[in-house]
């Protein structure tokens, strides 16, 4: 066994005979660190359990397609994520911030599918504390949930040998370390070997494995790059651990859409489903205020109608603020530019804020109609009634552009109790409102949408 030292960015994961000041790849600076590393023999490489047959090159019409068998999570919003299930042979990465809930999930999802047996394979928790966990999320435990407290890849494919299990959940990544590699655990180089141990055996054995993964203090994914090119899917559980609210969301899918989203609540129980997260994004106030309106937009294929806030005030220091939480700071100050130059309104001397309920992060046109009436709103002291909701792009001309996915938008406001929604004149032509027990309102310009709001 020959062994050498090798240097590793920690940024991309690219390595170097000698340590670089300056990354090649990422062009990141002083990010390489020294390791460790075993080159090991044909015979010394790590047994993973598959097939013994040997792979031959095959022309691409030889190959029989199997149509895409997706298993439920029983999960909706997971399954949601995913794009409708979990694809067998799949490799999955979770990540996000500690405590947000990230083991809680896993952990649900084996226990919460006894026709199906998991392997959950924990490195942070002892068999003890995870038996404790999973007596207070579930009631009653079933005998297909197998837990393994083992960091050692080559002792635990030694018991993947014995059995195969139709889920792996691996928590974490970074605690899994390879006897064939000699730097430390969580180092790039074991994170890397370790990944490519788990992705062999999930293609060799059609099983999906789960991986959860640590992120870096700037909010990525710890590990070299490549962890992410691996895997098939990448999800991000974000949320605040103060907050009772978490999102998952998709930045990689090989399977399925990556707009999706879904949203849960964490309480005592464990992680709770949020069917209907427009409820939830709606404030519930006694009065009507000025400067809050109510957004039609999207995520995926998910209508969700959210409460936009809005606070115009006297700039006190000179120098007006622009200021967003959950919306593009450049797309305010442009609708700012469209309210002063089309429609009159004097903005330039006020601070401006802008707040997205729900901590929610939009980036959908549609909701720019909401967030120009809310600002009018906040400067004029008009309240908008709770009872109407927007949907519509603005333009820089001051006009009214159209969505898509109209009749999703107004049957959602119709099903919540909305009176009105305010679109596009251009939006949706053929779209036949009288269907709709709601008033559907078209305009042409922003102008004329604050003539019939605010007289």
């Amino acid at each position: 066994m020959k062994t050498k030292t090798t240097f590793f960015c920690n940024n991309c994961g690219y390595e170097s005979a000698k340590w670089l000041g300056k990354c090649p790849v990422c062009n990141s600076w002083n990010t390489f660190r020294e390791e460790v590393i075993s080159k090991s023999t044909k015979n010394d490489q790590p047994s993973i359990p598959g097939p013994a047959i040997e792979k031959m090159p095959r022309p691409l019409s030889a190959i029989s397609s199997e149509k895409d068998v997706r298993k439920s999570t029983n999960d909706q919003e997971l399954d949601r994520v995913l794009g409708g299930g979990i694809v067998p042979g799949s490799l999955v990465l979770i990540g996000g911030e500690p405590g947000i809930g990230k083991s809680t999930l896993m952990l649900q999802i084996a226990l919460q599918n006894p026709e199906i047996q998991s392997l959950y394979i924990s490195g942070e928790e002892s068999e003890n504390q995870i038996k404790v966990r999973a007596g207070r999320l579930m009631t009653q435990l079933h005998d297909n949930c197998l837990i393994l407290a083992e960091t050692n890849m080559n002792r635990i494919m030694g018991h993947l040998k014995n059995f195969s299990p139709d889920l792996i959940i691996v928590d974490s990544i970074q605690t899994m370390y390879s006897d064939y590699v000699e730097s430390v655990p969580g180092s790039l180089s074991q994170v890397r070997q370790c990944a490519a141990d788990w992705m062999r055996y999930s293609k060799d054995n059609n099983v999906p494995v789960f991986l959860v993964g640590h992120i870096t203090k700037d909010g990525n994914l710890a590990g070299p790059k490549v962890l992410e090119h691996m895997v098939d899917t990448v999800l991000q559980f974000e949320g605040d651990r103060h907050m009772a609210y978490r999102i998952l969301r998709t930045s990689k899918n090989r399977f399925g859409s990556t707009a999706e989203l879904g949203i849960y609540e964490m309480s005592d129980k464990g992680l709770r489903q949020i069917s209907n997260p427009s409820e939830i994004l709606i404030s519930q106030k006694d009065a009507e205020l000025s400067g809050m309106t109510i957004g039609a937009t999207l995520e995926g294929r998910r209508p969700l109608l959210i409460e936009t806030q809005a606070l115009v005030s006297g700039a006190a220091y000179g120098t007006p603020q622009r200021t967003s939480t959950g919306f593009d700071t450049r797309r305010l100050n442009m609708i700012i530019a469209v309210l002063e130059k089309r429609a009159g309104f004097r903005i330039s001397l006020h601070d401006v804020f802008i707040n997205m309920a729900g901590g929610l992060k939009i980036e959908d046109p549609a909701i720019d109609l909401a967030i120009a009436t809310a600002i009018v709103s906040s400067l004029e002291e008009i309240p908008v009634s709770d009872k109407a909701c927007f949907a519509a792009e603005l333009g820089l001309g001051g006009e009214l552009r159209a969505v898509n996915q109209l009749e999703i938008r107004i049957s959602e406001a119709a099903r919540l109790g909305f009176g009105t929604i305010y679109i596009s004149k251009f939006g949706a032509k053929e779209l036949n409102t009288n269907k709709f027990p709601i008033k559907v309102k078209r305009f042409s310009d922003i102008r004329a949408v604050f003539a019939d709001l605010f007289g």
